[in-house]
């Protein structure tokens, strides 16, 4: 049974309580419309071997030649952990041997990594202002190439070679061993993944392979030497981070406990049945011969380089939600989950744009009123729809307006959530709906005034009531009059008008 505090997870045996220790070595495809070393597409769902160059092949006499936006995106990357980025680095083959890897060897950097020592701050609940703080350090980020894909399903007694993704640039990010729980991994990989694609180095889509972490895991009784990890290759989804984690610790406790020893091997995760499986040893792993890349000189990084990337950097998560808060003046939660994804950031901020121009009412106002509605509204829809932001069938100059219409009183709250369900099936601005359906808000005195004598008149009981002194019958009286104007009348003035009859 594993049990948890704010700060610490432990795992309870038979023999007491265990620790785990977990680190992350993350590989992100590199956002290029070419590949490291060719000018082959990376396009995602190709047709199988329609993106391989002759380099990528490994035909005889291809030379590398390095892109360098691919470079690029990684200093962006590690700067944006506040890493360091080190000036001279250097390409190593990686020698072995396997059907997917047609040159015989991965480039890739092992001695000297493009990006040095950094950190990512991670909060177990990003939208709790109060919830506990963690800094997780990365140990290194290098540029490497990634391999080809085996085929086993596609005949009944051979296996097929995808080259598409041979030779596709990665970044492997490597964490310390910092992280105790699967909540802190799930964290970790989840704000990690939002930087990326909030920097455009990585589009973060886990389930097209873009996107995947390799977990080490290892078990200790509470102040003892680390323990024999164990690495989990290619888990593509945080969910499923979190689950191997859990699923492995609980099997290293059990061995352990059982007076067996846990073997230095690599696993693989069955997401169906939630359990890592073992599929080889580690103990007598080959030796990949590491040596510098003869084809490739080393990597050299000027200042001006290193500053323009640096003055590239968009505002990053931590920073904007700050200012959410502490500018806009949106609670903590609304600023946590606006800045969560870029798409959802970028989205808020063109509606804030919008609404800003065209109303004329102070920015904590009009930024409070957008992010309730893009909250609450928007994203109702859109989970009932099944679609993400960025396929949000209303733009944010859409939204903008229909907040316009409701802040100038021209149409009401209630109205406005009718516009919205028409917009989100018609695809029409509010305005026209409001103007072509005869939805506008009424303020009219003496028509209100005629619809509440009505209302009055046919309900003398409740007034009688009311006047008695149970004056929790305002709001019936209220509703009724709004049933009655079919939500058209001004609610303020409904109000007020309601008050003076009934007094």
């Amino acid at each position: 049974m594993a049990t948890k505090t704010a700060s610490s997870y432990r795992i309870q045996g038979d023999t007491g309580e265990w620790e785990v220790v977990i680190g992350l070595e993350v590989h992100a495809q590199i956002t290029s419309q070419a590949k490291l070393f060719s000018g082959a597409a990376t396009a995602f769902g190709a047709e199988p071997n329609s993106q391989v160059s002759l380099v990528d092949a490994a035909m005889p006499g291809m030379l590398p030649v390095l892109n360098g936006e691919c470079i690029r995106q990684a200093v962006r990357s590690g700067m944006a952990i506040g890493a360091v980025i080190n000036k001279w680095s250097r390409f190593d083959r990686k020698n072995y041997f396997y059907a997917d890897n047609p040159q015989g060897y991965q480039i890739s950097q092992l001695f000297h990594p493009l990006v040095g020592e950094g950190q990512i701050t991670i909060s177990l609940d990003e939208k709790d202002p109060e919830a506990e703080v963690k800094a997780i350090g990365v140990e290194r980020i290098h540029v490497e190439q990634d391999a080809g894909k085996l085929m086993h399903d596609q005949h009944p007694t051979r296996s097929y070679v995808d080259l598409n993704r041979a030779g596709v640039a990665l970044m492997e990010i490597v964490s310390k061993p910092d992280m105790a729980s699967p909540a802190e991994a799930g964290a970790y990989l989840s704000k990690l993944r939002s930087i990326l694609r909030y920097v455009g180095s990585c589009d973060g889509n886990m389930d097209q392979g873009s996107m995947r972490a390799d977990v080490n895991v290892s078990v200790r009784k509470p102040g003892d030497a680390l323990g024999t990890r164990t690495e989990t290759k290619n888990v593509n989804s945080v969910r499923f981070v979190m689950q191997a984690i859990e699923y492995e610790a609980r099997r290293q406790v059990e061995v352990l406990e059982s007076g067996g020893r846990v073997v230095q091997e690599t696993r693989l995760f069955d997401p169906d049945k939630g359990e890592t499986r073992s599929m080889r040893s580690k103990e007598d792993a080959q030796d990949y011969r590491y040596f510098p890349d003869p084809d490739l000189l080393p990597l050299e990084l000027d200042d001006a380089f290193l500053e323009e990337c640096r003055a590239s950097l968009p505002e990053l998560p931590d920073a904007k939600r700050r200012r959410y808060e502490e500018s806009l003046g949106l609670s903590a939660y609304n600023a946590a989950v606006l800045t969560a994804e870029a798409e959802t950031a970028r989205w808020f901020e063109a509606l804030l744009a919008e609404s800003a121009r065209i109303q004329k009412k102070g920015e904590q106002e009009v930024a409070r009123a957008a992010a309730n509605w893009l909250l609450s509204d928007l994203y109702g829809a859109l989970n009932r729809l099944g679609k993400g932001i960025e396929e949000s069938p209303v733009s944010p100059e859409q939204g903008a307006e229909l907040l316009a219409l409701v802040a100038d009183g021209t149409i009401s709250n209630t109205l406005g959530k009718q516009v919205f369900e028409i917009m989100l099936e018609t695809g029409d601005a509010p305005g026209k709906i409001v103007e072509e359906r005869g939805m506008k808000q009424t303020s009219d005195t003496g028509a209100i005034e005629a619809v509440i004598a009505e209302i009055l008149a046919k309900n003398p009981n409740q007034l009688e009531q009311y006047r008695g002194g149970k004056e929790a019958l305002f709001g019936f009286f209220v509703g009724q009059t709004m049933k009655a104007m079919a939500g058209k009348a001004n609610p303020a003035v409904v109000n007020e008008l309601l008050k003076k009859a009934l007094s």
